[in-house]
């Protein structure tokens, strides 16, 4: 047994011996007290009999004197009726009478005495009411207070014990990664690898994880790969495959730069926007690489695009145009995202009165505000902060609004339009997982189209007819034009399984389009 432990014992032994000594101790007092006090009930008791004897023995000592008084005046009277002039038989009954009439209220004062001689005046009584009303009152508030204060501590009690657990369980689960993980790699030896050296690594890496350093660093190998290959070998012409990249044989690898790629999206882009958007975007795609190629080379630079796009996924253009071109997003959501940005841009414009390309942070929070009104107050903030505001900035400070829309030369955009973006993502996942929620089923069951409709419209009220056919459309895979109507006997035979639903909407473009209206308290 340790030192320390060996104290302890002796000091709560210790206590335990003085304990025991004061427990003696009061319990003498006690009996001394009780003793004392049966001595003066004793005592109490024995006055209280003498005070009632010596209160008879006045009694009838008053009422003898009373008695040879009233003899004496009956003598008096008697010996000398003419000083009063009256009857002396008279006078005595009167007398009589007078006494009988005293004694009647004697005794009615004396009951009155006994009945009410412990009574209050009502003022006080009303005042005394008032003010034990007021203490009731109090008490009853505090004992409130002390309830709820006593199950906060039962709470904060729980709360400490499962804190405790967590404790442990993440001082195991450290103790285990200490010892199995690996040490966090030196991202600086990448910087005499690739090419451009530290200054290039330092851009590269600039607000990256460790997660998105891989990808770089995997680009930066692939790109390096890439150029090495002279050809492509043609994948064939499975139903899997794309069609723009049906072909068998040895396909020439073009060897563009990055940013030419990059400028060669985006006229794809502004050709699709052009155009009234007929044909599907692969094949249109395809098209758009014949007519700037030849037919002769479309097929070589479709290989050489769509490995490149492959390739460079933290790349803001190439990932987007990707993930249209494989069907993993609609365009729809590119499009709706450009206008979006082009519609800030023109409002900015329009309040730069001065039209030298500056506005206040005030101007720049109202258009922020008035394009997107069913965001949330920290969500603005965020684009602010994106823009250049601070929490010292004053609403009068100007900032030159048109660097939030340029991009560089391998089309990234500006802080600003990506946090845009990456709210436009953290939204439609928020709104998805309102409408999951609202259907209330298991991503494995099937829902009908109703079921959808009604959440949706539960969900966001303010959705319109046409909006809500689309995401109906794009749900459940049918024709806007053929979607049913409401309480149409078809729409139950249409069913699609949750999952797919979701994923489904997930590639559209779908927002809110107005606020929830807020359930009545039951």
């Amino acid at each position: 047994m340790r030192a320390e432990e060996r104290y302890e014992i002796s000091m709560l032994k210790r206590e335990k011996m003085n304990l025991l000594k004061l427990i003696d101790k009061k319990n003498k007092e006690k009996i001394s007290l009780q003793s004392e006090v049966s001595k003066l009930r004793k005592n109490l008791a024995e006055e209280y009999l003498r005070y009632l004897s010596e209160r008879d023995a006045r009694k009838i000592l008053i009422a003898d004197l009373n008695e040879l008084r009233y003899q004496r005046e009956d003598r008096s009277l008697a010996q000398s009726p003419g000083i009063w002039g009256e009857d002396p038989v008279k006078l005595t009954l009167a007398l009589k009478m007078a006494r009988q009439d005293l004694t009647r209220t004697q005794m009615e004062l004396n009951t009155m005495k006994a009945n009410f001689g412990d009574v209050v005046p009502r003022r006080d009584f009303e005042m005394q009411e008032k003010t034990n009303k007021e203490l009731q009152e109090q008490l009853d508030s505090l004992r409130g207070d002390y309830e709820e204060v006593c199950k906060e501590h039962e709470i904060l009690l729980q709360l400490h014990m499962t804190t405790l657990k967590e404790r442990d369980q993440f001082h195991s689960e450290l103790q285990e990664i200490q010892r199995t993980s690996t040490p966090r790699p030196d991202w600086s030896k990448c910087e005499d690898v690739v090419a451009g050296g530290p200054d290039r690594w330092q851009m590269l890496a600039e607000g990256k994880n460790s997660d998105q350093l891989v990808d770089v660093l995997l680009e930066e190998i692939g790109e390096g790969l890439l150029r090495e290959k002279d050809f492509f070998p043609g994948l064939g012409y499975g139903e899997a495959i794309p069609p723009f990249l049906r072909f068998d044989g040895l396909v020439e690898n073009k060897k563009p730069t990055k940013k030419d790629v990059i400028n060669l999206l985006k006229d794809a882009w502004k050709q699709r926007l052009v155009e009234e958007q007929k044909e599907k975007f692969p094949d249109f795609f395809f098209s758009f690489l014949e007519h700037r190629f030849g037919p002769g080379e479309a097929m070589a630079w479709a290989y050489t695009i769509f490995e490149n796009i492959k390739l460079f996924r933290s790349n803001e253009v190439m990932s987007q145009f990707y993930a249209v071109l494989m069907g993993k997003r609609s365009e729809s959501v590119y499009i709706k995202q450009k206008e979006t940005v082009a519609q800030l841009l023109k409002e900015m414009t329009n309040a730069d009165s001065q039209n030298e390309g500056l506005i206040t942070m005030e101007n720049l929070s109202t258009v922020l505000k008035s394009t997107f009104p069913f965001k949330k107050e920290e969500k603005i903030l965020e684009l602010m902060e994106a823009g250049g505001w601070h929490p010292n900035s004053s609403n009068a400070d100007l900032i030159n609004y048109r660097l939030l829309f340029i991009e560089d030369e391998e089309g990234q955009s500006m802080p600003f339009v990506q946090k845009l973006w990456e709210q436009y993502v953290d939204e439609k996942d928020e709104y998805l997982q309102e409408l999951k929620q609202e259907l209330g089923l298991e991503l494995h069951d099937e829902v009908t189209l109703p079921k959808v409709r009604e959440a949706l419209m539960n969900i966001d009220p303010s959705l319109d007819k046409q909006t809500l056919n689309g995401y109906l459309s794009g749900a459940f895979q049918v024709p806007r034009t053929e979607v049913p109507e409401k309480g149409e006997e078809k729409e139950d035979g249409i069913v699609v399984q949750v999952k797919i639903a979701l994923e489904r909407l997930q590639m559209t473009d779908i927002r809110r389009m107005g606020s929830r209206e807020q359930e009545p308290a039951s």
